[in-house]
């Protein structure tokens, strides 16, 4: 019901030349990029035209029992950014291209504390009996939430997360092989700085390439409008 909402403002609003004349006399626009439960209207317009669209949406959503959470949903310009699916999508100076600027995707810190945290939980000293078991269970956290955000600007982040990871499990290995000084265990445990047990190996977030998602505008097809029969 809101896809269509949204969907019917939006061809109202005519054609990309029609929509542009429009804009420079004042008039806003709008779309809506939802998936589940989870929305964001981006607006065209002044700050009053995004507050307009609060009791607007409430009103779109009453029949079906839904409302807006009050904590979740904000009001805010996109050089301030937002999270949305964890990421952050924001408006930042546009490197190398002097005082242009561009929209940036990347991993919300919010995402990044809660990986973070799972590989706390998983490199506790007494959580695995072998190197080859915790790996077993810490590759494919690393791998999926690598492929999720590798089509953003996550290179840093990538970099942080793999430094991150690798002193996590060297100190597990540490405190494993207590009786060995660092000399011994880098020599019998991490040849090549590398940590790997027999045939499996730590998964590498900093070998990830990013792969950007190109600007494709309206020609994205949105699956959720009905078409009347």
């Amino acid at each position: 019901m809101l896809d269509e909402h949204f969907a019917r403002k939006w061809e109202k609003l005519g054609p990309h030349w029609l929509r542009a004349k429009r804009r420079k006399q004042g008039v806003a626009t709008y779309r809506l990029v939802r998936y589940a439960d989870d929305f964001v209207v981006m607006v065209g317009g002044t700050q009053a035209d995004a507050e307009a669209l609060w009791d607007e949406t409430s009103t779109v959503l009453a029949p079906i029992g839904l409302r807006l959470s009050a904590e979740k949903t904000r009001v805010c310009h996109i050089d301030e950014g937002f999270d949305f699916l964890g990421c952050r999508i924001q408006r930042r100076s546009w490197r190398g291209r002097g005082d242009a600027r561009a929209i940036y995707i990347y991993p919300s810190k919010r995402a990044l504390l809660r990986v973070m945290d799972k590989i706390r939980d998983l490199t506790h000293r007494d959580k695995h009996r072998t190197l080859a078991d915790l790996l077993h269970r810490l590759n494919p956290v690393l791998r999926g939430w690598c492929n999720y955000f590798r089509h953003g600007a996550a290179t840093q982040t990538f970099s942080y997360l793999d430094h991150f990871t690798w002193w996590r499990v060297v100190g597990w290995m540490r405190k494993r092989h207590n009786h060995l000084n660092w000399g011994t265990l880098r020599r019998r445990h991490l040849p090549n700085w590398e940590i790997r047990d027999g045939q499996i190996q730590l998964f590498r977030p900093r070998a990830v390439p990013v792969i950007r998602h190109r600007y494709r505008g309206e020609r994205i097809p949105t699956p959720w409008t009905s078409t009347p029969a």
